[in-house]
């Protein structure tokens, strides 16, 4: 409303001075402001004591001349009113679309400085933390198998050392017990064929 006001001020105000075509006498080849053709009215009257006496076509013609005025300045205010309503209309887009290209800007933000983690948005910080943690964890997890297999080879390895030995010294006293029973089947076999030649009848 403030804005109505002031552009419709500024319009009566121009309208002062600006020329507008006008009927006038033949006589006359300009057009005149409407306060031209007042003062003109004025100077071209007859003076009757105090009053002035003017012609009714001079005062007619004013009147029409007035009125044209007053109408151009009402199409110039209605003009104004729209190209203002158009601007305003303009204005407001302006703005909305200034609104959701900041609402863009600030999740483009959100997701350049985030990272979806199993559905969860995370910082870039976070991240990067997460993803070394889980890095050292799978290290030490991996130096944990190491070591238990490590120590489990050992193991294996002093286990078949242990049954080679094993195997071995077995084979010695299989070797070693089959030599002392044919020795004590040689033995048995001599005193038998003793017994034979010597009988005691």
């Amino acid at each position: 409303m403030r804005t109505n006001f002031f552009i419709v001020t500024f319009v009566i105000l121009g309208g002062l001075h600006l020329s507008f075509a006008q009927e006038v006498p033949a006589s006359q080849e300009k057009p005149n402001t409407i306060n031209q053709q007042f003062e003109d009215m004025m100077e071209s009257s007859n003076t009757w004591q105090e009053y002035k006496v003017v012609k009714r076509t001079t005062l007619d013609l004013l009147q029409r001349n007035t009125q044209d005025s007053l109408n151009g300045f009402k199409t110039q205010v209605s003009t104004f009113d729209d190209q203002l309503d158009e601007r305003n209309t303009k204005i407001s887009s302006l703005n909305t679309s200034l609104k959701e290209t900041q609402n863009t800007l600030e999740e483009t933000r959100a997701n350049v400085s985030s990272i979806g983690f199993l559905g969860i948005q995370m910082s870039k910080g976070g991240y990067k933390s997460l993803m070394w943690i889980i890095v050292a964890i799978l290290a030490l997890a991996l130096a944990f198998f190491i070591i238990r297999y490590r120590g489990s080879n050992s193991h294996t390895v002093a286990a078949r050392k242990k049954l080679a030995e094993l195997e071995y010294e077995y084979d010695d006293f299989r070797k070693k017990s089959l030599e002392k029973e044919q020795r004590l089947g040689r033995q048995l076999q001599d005193e038998r064929n003793k017994g034979v030649k010597n009988p005691k009848n």
